[in-house]
């Protein structure tokens, strides 16, 4: 177990080294909080440990340099944002000549329906339509699973996250009640109005959830990656599937984090049949963007359900979504960033960045475990790995998750804020992730000296 005096006393020397290291980002800071709240641009940008944020200067690859001409290698890539690595060649590229032909016109360009068949190739979904976001890509599906059905409750797993939805931001209390999650800012109603709540991994509780007829849609990602990275036991996401035709429910499949396994995402990868599925971040190569697909069956039922004479008025949509500029982006990422080859090697780099923490785990005979997802990897503060989200959440520790994200960040590593995960890009090197090992080695040793 972790000596929390002894945390406490590194603590102070990682916020000492922190202030050292970036006066010129606290001067941005104090200015910056005449005019944002915190002095941050998202709220949840207070959330960094240290003093104030780092301020960034450039970013390039897989690596980024702040205003102090500090060097990070960067593990958090953005949120998977730019996991494709800062500025991929090919995005730039494509971007820079899109900008001298028109950023936005509220019309397609050739580009939508090379990207759209790229999407249906990968996901095995036929037909695609753009967001600015997977959060609206989300909000979208949900309704329209809602007038295909003519049901209105939503499922979705304890401690999911799928951007600021309303519907998802419900957990389960003590009692096993739908209730909403610590945090929800301004619930328009009571959160079992909409939302009802299943455990991940638990076919009897999402049968149960189902029972009652009055369920549109399951919306939930095939591996948990927000509370931390929680895998699907055998069997587990066939069977939602099987429930979801049964009851008939949409299945909505969210592969925005879990792209990290391949390039089709786990849909691709295990042959999973969703009625939608959306996307966004990576493959805009950090451009923001957003995309779902759906079945033939679920774009024919919504053609007949849908009047074109007020199809603009329905909620779905929006005025900046397949601009030409994102169209632009997702066909350079996906065509020449997103690739096999690609994905192979930022696979084999993930499983050695687990290699080396999970070796020094070990070592020091924390316990601890080490989760894998293709390209991603999560070290937990458990000594079983957590098949529920729950158990993900029980498992975490903010006091220790602070020190190591600053300490890590003190050393020139940034990972995947509020847990303690890792993402490889294209450019990540093998020297990149050996230098974490060394780092996150010594940082052990002297937590349990």
């Amino acid at each position: 177990m972790i000596d929390r005096t002894r945390l406490a006393e590194l603590m102070a020397i990682e916020e000492q080294r922190f202030l050292d290291a970036h006066p010129k980002s606290g001067e941005l800071f104090e200015s910056a909080k005449l005019s944002m709240p915190s002095g941050v641009p998202m709220s949840w940008m207070s959330k960094w440990p240290g003093a104030y944020p780092v301020f960034v200067e450039e970013a390039k690859g897989a690596t980024f340099v702040d205003v102090d001409g500090n060097t990070y290698i960067d593990f958090c890539l953005g949120d998977t944002g730019s996991m494709t690595g800062h500025s991929p060649e090919a995005t730039v590229t494509a971007i820079r000549e899109q900008v001298g032909r028109g950023l936005s016109a509220m019309l397609p360009t050739k580009d939508a329906a090379v990207v759209s068949a790229d999407l249906a190739a990968r996901f095995k979904l036929p037909l695609w339509q753009f967001t600015v976001s997977a959060t609206d890509a989300n909000r979208h599906v949900i309704r329209y699973s809602r007038l295909i059905t003519g049901k209105s409750k939503i499922i979705v797993i304890d401690r999911c996250y799928h951007g600021s939805v309303d519907e998802t931001f419900a957990t389960l209390d003590k009692k096993g009640k739908t209730v909403a999650r610590e945090g929800n800012i301004g619930a328009p109603v009571d959160l079992d109005v909409t939302t009802r709540v299943v455990p991940f991994n638990n076919l009897a509780a999402m049968k149960k959830a189902l029972a009652n007829d009055d369920v549109a849609a399951i919306l939930m990602e095939p591996a948990m990656t927000n509370v931390g990275i929680v895998l699907p036991i055998d069997g587990y996401l066939k069977g939602v599937e099987k429930l979801a035709k049964e009851f008939g429910a949409m299945l909505i499949i969210d592969e925005t984090h879990t792209i990290s396994v391949g390039p089709g995402g786990m849909t691709g990868e295990l042959g999973l049949a969703p009625d939608f599925l959306t996307i966004g971040k990576a493959i805009g190569g950090g451009f923001p963007t957003g995309a779902f697909g759906m079945s033939q069956a679920v774009a024919d039922s919504i053609k007949k359900l849908v009047e074109l004479e007020v199809i603009d008025t329905g909620g779905i949509g929006g005025t900046l979504a397949a601009n030409a500029l994102s169209l632009a982006a997702m066909k350079a990422t996906l065509s020449k960033v997103l690739t096999k080859e690609n994905f192979d090697r930022m696979i084999k780099l993930g499983n050695r960045w687990a290699d080396g923490v999970e070796k020094t785990i070990q070592k020091y005979q924390l316990p601890w475990t080490v989760n894998r997802l293709g390209a991603r990897a999560e070290y937990m503060f458990s000594q079983t790995t957590p098949k529920t989200g729950r158990e993900a959440a029980d498992a975490g520790d903010f006091e220790l998750e602070q020190y190591i994200h600053l300490r890590m960040l003190n050393d020139g590593f940034l990972i995947t804020p509020f847990h303690n995960m890792a993402l490889i890009s294209p450019d990540t090197t093998d020297a990149d992730v050996d230098a974490h090992t060394l780092a996150f080695d010594k940082m052990c040793g002297e937590l349990t000296e």
